[in-house]
């Protein structure tokens, strides 16, 4: 027969198993918790790490030129301005002057193909916008490209007004990857990336470049202007990277539009 104190006994120690078995139970639950806790923190280091090393938040990587996807981009300045009215023949066919430091580009420009990117250089250069500028991009590896006619000389300017893009389809039909050759000696606008986002940056193609069909091509550099470019491109960057001012600085003195 078990006593009174023998039951309180049994009572005891099978209360003492209970709570051993819950605080057992609630530390297996913990360990749970913390794995789970530990492998999302180290699932978002590892995120942040790959877009740090990846560039994602480096705001001044600028040498894009790396990477043969690259391409000529311009950002409008806040400041607006109406887009100039038609004032040009639209049958005709024009020439842009350049006179430079390195020397002179000219090229020529077919209003019935892009009137509107016409018009718009010719407004702007009679009112000498061009005038004591710089080229301020040059890049020398996956594209092949002089970038001109920004005031700022940082890529950032404009006139305060976009055009519409013009003749997207006069290089022919894109390949696999989306692009199309821009032949050596072409003259199209430069813009944002977005549709009809271009302003007065436009870029002088020294060499085939692989780009996708987003840029107006609206000129031709005569053959004195294509040397002059390849000079310029030989020089190289400034800092020597594949994208980056020109070393041999590029400044338009003058730039005039005339009718042929």
């Amino acid at each position: 027969m078990v006593t009174s104190d023998q039951r309180r006994r049994q009572l005891a120690r099978e209360k003492y198993e209970r709570q051993q078995k819950r605080r057992e139970e609630a530390r297996r639950k913990a360990r749970r918790r913390m794995a789970v806790i530990g492998a999302a923190v180290a699932v978002v280091v590892a995120t942040l790490v790959g877009l740090i090393v990846g560039g994602v938040f480096d705001k001044d990587k600028k040498d894009q030129a790396a990477d043969p996807a690259a391409s000529p981009s311009a950002s409008p300045t806040p400041k607006q301005s109406p887009s100039p009215e038609m004032a040009i023949d639209q049958k005709a066919k024009y020439t842009f002057a350049l006179k430079t430091s390195a020397g002179d580009i000219s090229f020529a420009m077919d209003a019935a193909k892009t009137p509107q990117t016409v018009n718009s250089f010719k407004s702007l250069a009679d009112k000498k916008f061009f005038d004591n500028t710089k080229c301020h991009r040059l890049t020398t590896g996956g594209i092949h490209v002089l970038q001109c006619g920004d005031p700022e000389g940082t890529g950032m300017g404009g006139p305060g007004y976009t055009i519409a893009d013009e003749n997207l389809d006069s290089l022919g039909k894109p390949n696999e990857q989306g692009q199309v050759v821009y032949p050596a000696g072409t003259v199209a606008m430069a813009n944002t990336g977005q549709p009809g986002s271009g302003g007065s940056q436009f870029f002088l193609v020294y060499k085939d470049s692989p780009l996708a069909p987003s840029y107006t091509p609206f000129g031709k550099i005569d053959a004195a202007g294509l040397k002059v470019l390849e000079d310029v491109a030989k020089a190289g960057t400034a800092d020597g990277g594949q994208d980056g001012a020109p070393k041999t600085e590029v400044k338009i003195e003058k730039g005039t539009v005339t009718q042929n």
